[in-house]
């Protein structure tokens, strides 16, 4: 190996040998390429060594290194199997006595191969690390490590790696200590060595050698470590969001001009008059359009708050241009659902088409045509848009409703089809979003926020129903579907489910018509097709259903304003932003909306907690910030933005704002003091496809 010519790009295969290993293959494949990622790979466990003590020094919670003499061993099998062989497997314990207290401790281990057992049987004493435990007054080790070898120690600490795809954690351990020992003093950070004293930045390199057990360390130089990592990783971040920023800039889209009387015009076509916020933001984005360069703008704004309204303004800025809109929606009700308001709205002069995936070939191909003839000026649709067989004579506009429902690159697909550069792109989201979240992962898109709520709202009410309440919440919502009103009753499954204690919509549809005989009861989920969908919220709207059990495919724009209640089984299974969603789907006219939590005696008493700041709050951003706490955020330059999987490997942008901040901070002093340093780290990420690809 020539470490000579090695840096932290090279790729991992220059830590093997002539013939790659498998070990380094299954690294690859787990996303690990570069020496440079391995770094990013942090160990389990980090933490001084201990030696062998006497069983005196066992203290609960905390590492133990021992060794003694066994008393007696027992394994008895669980009848469970592993492997294709079907190698059953074991529980066992061992007690063993300490030579110097004579006190005896219980080393445990579950679901393990019998060779453990003669392993243990061919010793008479032996050495063991864990962790301390205790049972029935016993002291205990779960699963310790037999006769720990001291040469898996690094510079006195203890270090255990995580398995990556398969790899074990002494294989990977194995892998990062091949790192020749000159490249952990190359420069890793995207700063210079000098930069971060400016900054007054502790250096990364030895962040990573504390990390990695390089060098001896306590958990205070671990504690700033593992701060400094959490900066680089914000660092990179925010650069990328600045190069695709300014990589956006340089993109060109039609210019889409429009005098104040057209758009007061345009304005006048809504039965009702529009919000403070609605006319401030809608004049922004006439600004916008008429830029050449394109519109990157995220509408937001709590469920209910009027973000279609702005959002058909500037579709009809578009259209008074000659340029064609593109509407792309989650679900096909909610695509169906926009095109009969547009239809029923004074713009006759519209040409508006509904593209779904549900129709007849001939209907699509019908639409195809006139998209590309020009004769279709409002498209509204699903993913079917972004299918290669859509084509537009002249795309001026995307709209993107409920944006976490699509990935990005579905998103960029749509905005590409224009035939003059990039169309603009406005992009709504019903789901506030937290400052911290907006500045990690919009910051490249300008954001306008709508709080002003329409007039004559009379808002809605949240209440968690136990058991001992869930007789009055029948009688509530009886009452209400006495005096005309409607209901919806959401719940996380289709069918029951032998594994998962939850409701389901053909559970309660036999509760509930047992319940309420005389209301008429409808039932609204993914596995129906299109029409049957179609009909069913048809009749929902026109007070054919008084009561309608659904999966959540109603929380996503569905307007009924005749409804005013809805009532969620096992609320702890959704988010809170979900919940905050479903809440929006009432209360939407001249009549009180009500929102009923239904939870049982298996609601943990910490999801209760959850369920608390939904009934206590209206406030969208406060809920979001919430969820955000408990659900991660999801990947900002990919095409996976599942609240679930966090994309930073350190940081999180929720507990370490203040660190983002500083991040922030920095940046502005080198843009001013380091400018030709910050340009060339810009164009180095615009030309990486990671952020090239993506709008």
């Amino acid at each position: 190996m020539n470490t000579n010519k090695l840096s932290w790009s090279s790729s991992i295969r220059a830590l093997s040998g002539s013939k790659v290993s498998q070990t380094i293959i299954k690294l690859e494949q787990g996303g690990i390429k570069t020496l440079g990622d391995l770094l990013w790979v942090f160990p389990l466990r980090l933490q001084p060594a201990p030696s062998i003590k006497s069983f005196t020094h066992a203290l609960i919670d905390e590492l133990f290194w021992g060794a003694g003499e066994i008393v007696s061993i027992n394994f008895s099998p669980t009848f469970k199997r592993r492997g294709k062989g079907g190698i059953p497997l074991f529980n066992g314990h061992c007690l063993i006595k300490d030579h110097s207290s004579e006190m005896l401790l219980n080393l445990k281990w579950f679901n393990v191969y019998p060779g453990l057992k003669k392993q243990l049987e061919s010793y008479q004493e032996f050495s063991f690390l864990g962790k301390v435990s205790e049972f029935n007054g016993q002291l205990q080790i779960v699963n310790p490590k037999i006769n720990p070898n001291q040469s898996s120690h690094q510079n006195g600490m203890l270090i255990e790696y995580p398995t990556i795809n398969t790899v074990s954690g002494k294989n990977l351990e194995r892998t990062i200590n091949r790192i020749p020992a000159p490249l952990w003093e190359e420069q890793v950070s995207l700063l210079s060595f000098d930069l971060e004293k400016k900054l007054n930045l502790k250096c990364l390199n030895n962040a990573f050698k504390v990390m990695h057990a390089k060098v001896t360390s306590h958990q205070n130089a671990r504690d700033l470590a593992l701060e400094r990592i959490k900066y680089e990783e914000f660092l990179k971040n925010q650069l990328m969001m600045l190069a695709r920023k300014k990589r956006n800039l340089n993109l060109k889209a039609p210019i889409l001009h429009l005098n104040p009387d057209e758009l007061k015009g345009i304005v006048q076509k809504f039965p009702y008059e529009l919000t403070t916020d609605q006319m401030a933001v809608s004049e922004t984005i006439q600004k916008d359009l008429s830029s050449s360069s394109p519109m990157m703008r995220l509408i937001q704004g709590d469920v209910g708050c009027g973000k279609t309204t702005v959002a058909i303004i500037a579709a009809l800025i578009s259209v008074k241009n000659n340029y064609q809109v593109a509407l792309m929606c989650p679900t096909e009700a909610l695509a169906s659902q926009h095109f009969h308001t547009l239809k029923s709205m004074d713009i006759e002069e519209t040409k508006i088409s509904l593209l779904i995936g549900s129709m007849k070939t001939k209907e699509k191909e019908a639409i195809n045509q006139a998209l590309l003839s020009g004769q279709c000026q409002f498209v509204i649709g699903t993913h079917a848009l972004i299918q290669q067989s859509v084509e537009f004579k002249n795309l001026g506009l995307v709209i993107i409703d409920e944006q976490h429902k699509f990935g990005v690159e579905q998103r960029q697909k749509l905005a590409k089809k224009a035939n003059e550069g990039i169309a603009h792109t406005l992009i709504m989201s019903a789901t506030p979003i937290p400052r911290s979240l907006q500045l990690a992962q919009y910051g490249d898109l300008n954001i306008s926020t709508i709080k002003s709520m329409p007039d004559g709202r009379k808002g809605i009410k949240t209440r968690v129903v136990t058991n001992d309440t869930y007789s009055k919440y029948l009688s509530f919502i009886k009452t209400r579907m006495s005096i005309g009103e409607q209901v919806y009753i959401v719940v996380p499954a289709i069918e029951d489910s032998e594994t998962l204690d939850i409701k389901s919509v053909l559970s309660l549809e036999k509760e509930y018509k047992k319940y309420f005989p005389e209301f008429s009861i409808g039932t609204l989920h993914g596995q129906l097709d299109s029409k049957e969908k179609e009909k069913i919220m048809s009749d929902f709207a026109n007070a054919k259903i008084d009561l309608l059990i659904s999966t959540t495919v109603i929380e996503v724009g569905i307007n009924v304003v005749n409804s005013t209640v809805i009532s969620i089984y096992n609320p702890d299974r959704f988010g809170l932003s979900s919940l905050h969603q479903l809440r929006g789907r009432v209360g939407r006219g001249d009549k009180a909306g009500f929102c009923f939590l239904i939870t049982d005696e298996k609601t943990s008493k910490e999801a209760m907690q959850r369920l608390k700041i939904v009934e206590k709050t209206l406030d969208g951003f406060e809920i979001a910030e919430a969820d955000l706490k408990n659900r991660g955020m999801g990947d900002l330059f990919g095409n996976n933005q599942s609240g679930h999987l966090n994309r930073f490997k350190a940081a999180h942008i929720f507990t370490d704002f203040s660190i983002f901040e500083k991040v922030s901070s920095d940046i502005e002093v080198l843009k001013s003091s380091e400018t030709e340093f910050i340009n060339q780290l810009l164009l180095n990420f615009i030309e990486d496809p990671q952020v090239s690809s993506t709008i």
